[in-house]
């Protein structure tokens, strides 16, 4: 499969990205030459960057809608308040059989253009995905809701993972002590991926592997985020979208939120979600080069001049394309008489604010099983 003529971000000539066993074989700006067999998709106006890597989500609550009823001080508070104020909802949505909620957590991130989610909770047992959902990590929830949460962290019986924990996801006194407590007892000095630090400082991010930086659901809950632009000096800073029962669906939304902040310059925000990200998780993508897993994104531009700026200014329906692992797994209508031999019939035809798209598997299906268990679900995509 040869990509042609695409704007890489970072890169000023167009180029032509080359795939090959699920790997980018070659990225060069070379006339492309194909076999009868090769796709070539040729592309106009068009900016191609790796995959996206969320890294916070839970995939099983996605199918709430965002809940919470005014400002919080902490976590406890806020998850105390919803239980009170709104059992119905989250009965409703509980009713949804467990695997058809992770099903949709998958496909909302799917048509963000993220290729790699790592998943908070237990682990999941489910066979290859469309997308990479990571597990390698043992997760706990918090120092106050996770059980036994010093035992499981130094425990000396398990693999040698990053642990990843809520920290500090407050505003208060008691979320910054929260921190000083996870630090006094990882005894064993286990490798930590901290999620939220709202309430953490500099002298406690140092004890951290990665943050995990969630400015969407911060401002959310709290109407308040971690200071990033201090503790990016003592650890490294990841991006996640977190669920949709405190955060909106597009990821696009929360990166313009947290560009607007500036506690990360653009280069290091859009390494949160790319280069960065598949260091720290040890995978093969995050950028598009030679050797690199073929997991890539095509989307159009509307402006004259490409550069950042463009990449910023995205939503779901300018994706065009989705490889992941060399496999396409969404593209726009558009492309269609381009997809020589394309099996259309494993993809489903959607609609991304009216701009017609088809995606690998069945949603429409996914959706419409929801549906039957509640039947106020709302989706941000339409099925004909």
């Amino acid at each position: 499969m040869i990509l042609s003529n695409v704007h890489i971000v970072g890169e000023s000539v167009k180029k032509n990205i080359h795939i090959k066993n699920g790997l980018i074989s070659a990225v060069d700006n070379n006339p492309a030459i194909t076999t009868l067999q090769e796709i070539d998709i040729e592309f106009e106006n068009s900016l191609a960057f790796p995959g996206l890597i969320n890294s916070h989500d839970h995939l099983d609550f996605n199918s709430f809608p965002q809940l919470g009823n005014q400002t919080y001080n902490n976590y406890v508070e806020w998850g105390n308040d919803i239980h009170q104020q709104n059992k119905a909802v989250i009965n409703a949505v509980l009713k949804i059989p467990k695997t058809l909620r992770i099903q949709w957590g998958i496909y909302k991130n799917l048509l963000n253009g993220i290729t790699t989610v790592v998943n908070h909770g237990d682990k999941l047992d489910i066979p290859d995905n469309i997308i990479t959902v990571f597990q390698n990590c043992h997760s706990l929830h918090s120092v106050k809701l996770e059980r036994r949460w010093k035992y499981q962290l130094n425990s000396p019986f398990i693999k040698e993972f990053p642990f990843v924990i809520h920290a500090g996801e407050g505003a208060d006194n008691d979320s910054h002590n929260e921190i000083e407590e996870l630090i006094k007892w990882n005894m064993l000095k286990r490798k930590i991926i901290a999620v939220h630090g709202v309430a953490m400082d500099e002298k406690q991010a140092a004890h951290f592997q990665v943050l995990v930086w969630c400015p969407a659901t911060n401002y959310f809950l709290l109407n308040k985020t971690a200071e990033i632009d201090q503790l990016k000096k003592k650890t490294t800073i990841l991006f996640g979208t977190d669920s949709t029962l405190t955060a909106g669906w597009n990821i696009w939304e929360h990166l313009r939120l947290a560009r607007k902040l500036q506690l990360l310059d653009d280069t290091e925000l859009y390494r949160s979600v790319t280069s960065t990200a598949a260091s720290i998780w040890k995978l093969n993508n995050g950028s598009i080069e030679k050797s690199k897993t073929a997991d890539i994104v095509i989307a159009r531009y509307k402006t004259n001049e490409v550069g950042i700026n463009t990449f910023y200014s995205l939503n779901p329906e300018d994706i065009l394309l989705i490889i992941n692992k060399g496999t396409i797994i969404f593209f726009d209508e558009s492309l269609l008489p381009q997809l020589k031999n394309i099996a259309i019939e494993n993809y489903s035809k959607i609609f991304i604010n009216n701009i017609s798209k088809y995606v690998i598997g069945n949603l429409p299906q996914v959706m419409n099983k929801i549906k039957k268990y509640n039947p106020d679900a709302v989706f941000p995509v339409e099925i004909e």
